[in-house]
């Protein structure tokens, strides 16, 4: 037995019977001295419905896992390299098999015996987006034994790392020389540097800005460092709850198994005790025909003893002329 074994079984259960196995299986390692390996078992968390259902779609269609990662990776590698156009066709074809994925997982669950609601065909499809957008979401969604749905973040945080600035040098040849160059993809974010710095590409000669404008565009900067910190901190307080959560679970399953080992023993003893009650009747009713046995042997050899004293009177008695 070891634990990406009993996983893979435990994983591919029902919601249901999760625990019940589990608690079975961490008992059986536990008997057999694998303590460590009992630790291990008890820990594994029982699978959110919206969790189940992605493992479902991955174990029951494991065809349909690598499209989807490598579509992931083309996205990611489009967002690098800052592709605009072939971006905006993969994420619509993402948009496709998401949704057709989503669809069938839905029903994948309605024959397992487990129809799902909205609430939880939005968490399969939110895993689904997000198993593209990371690496390591994506391997953890091709294990099949996710506990909770994965959220999809905005943007592709691996590729993130990598990309290069995105602001277009100033020409090199002079503001005479009316120098080219590539231009990036446009950026939302960026766009009124862009209108600034196009101008200053095409005439050579930067355009001053009202002051409205220029207090406009601080302000907005302004309020988008503070959505993102804002949103830093909400991941990392999240993050930290989390890792909570999964320690008090941990802890949680391993007070199960030792419940369940407990229970078992329990079991066990009811049952040597109900063996040795059956086994003290049976001794008390053969010590009942013993006593019995006895009194009649008494009586036999009381009446035989008598017997024998009237035949040796008789014996004893003068024979008459």
């Amino acid at each position: 037995m070891d634990l990406d074994t009993v996983a893979d079984e435990l994983y591919a259960l029902r919601p249901e019977e999760f625990v019940a196995a589990r608690d079975l299986r961490a008992l059986a390692a536990r008997r057999s001295g694998e303590q460590g390996l009992a630790r291990e078992i008890g820990a594994l968390r029982r699978p959110s419905l919206g969790a189940w259902v992605s493992n479902l779609l991955v174990r029951r269609q494991p065809d349909e896992v690598p499209p989807l990662l490598a579509l992931g990776e083309e996205l990611r590698r489009a967002h690098r390299e800052l592709d605009g156009p072939r971006l905006r066709r993969l994420a619509r074809r993402q948009n496709e098999v998401i949704g057709a994925l989503a669809r069938q997982a839905r029903r994948l669950a309605g024959q397992a015996g487990h129809p799902v609601g909205e609430g939880v065909q939005r968490e399969v499809e939110e895993t689904l987006h997000a198993a593209p957008a990371d690496a390591d979401a994506a391997r953890a969604w091709a294990t099949g034994r996710l506990v909770k749905p994965l959220h999809a973040t905005i943007g592709f945080p691996a590729a993130d790392e990598s990309v290069p600035d995105r602001r277009p040098a100033t020409p090199a040849n002079g503001p005479g020389k009316h120098a080219r160059e590539e231009k990036p993809p446009r950026d939302p974010d960026r766009a009124p540097e862009e209108r600034f710095r196009s101008h200053l590409d095409r005439t050579g000669k930067e355009r001053p800005r009202s002051r409205p404008d220029r207090a406009a565009e601080e302000k907005r900067r302004r309020r988008l460092a503070e959505a993102r910190s804002r949103a830093r901190e909400a991941e990392r307080d999240l993050r930290a709850r989390e890792k909570e959560a999964e320690a008090a679970e941990g802890e949680a399953a391993e007070a199960g198994a030792r419940v369940a080992e407990l229970e078992a023993r329990v079991r066990e003893l009811h049952e040597r005790l109900r063996g040795a009650q059956a086994g003290q009747r049976e001794a008390r009713a053969e010590a009942q025909a013993a006593r019995e046995r006895s009194r009649r042997a008494d009586r036999a050899v009381r009446e035989a003893r008598r017997r024998a004293v009237a035949a040796t009177e008789r014996a004893d008695r003068p024979t008459a002329g």
